[in-house]
């Protein structure tokens, strides 16, 4: 994937927030690959520093997603019943 270029997509005045969203599973990927390569090297606490990072992202990225809520729900994500 490294010799592929980003893809055209107008977003030439984006925010950092912007682009990283919208490339956030690559950045999540390339951070795993470090975590991996620095483990191999028997660097255990860089790799949880960077897993940290990478969880962060993708709590962040869940909470951005999720619907803003009114009140508590039900089981399984359902609104209580009358």
């Amino acid at each position: 994937m490294a010799d592929r270029a980003p893809p055209a997509d107008g977003a030439g005045g984006a925010s950092v927030g912007e682009v990283a969203e919208l490339y956030l599973g690559n950045i999540l990927y390339a951070i795993e690959l470090a975590a991996l390569s620095l483990e191999e090297q028997g660097k255990r606490p860089d790799a949880a520093f960077y897993r940290g990072i990478a969880r962060k992202l993708a709590e962040a990225k869940g909470r951005s997603q999720r619907p803003p809520s009114s009140g508590e729900q039900g089981a399984a994500g359902r609104e209580p019943g009358p």
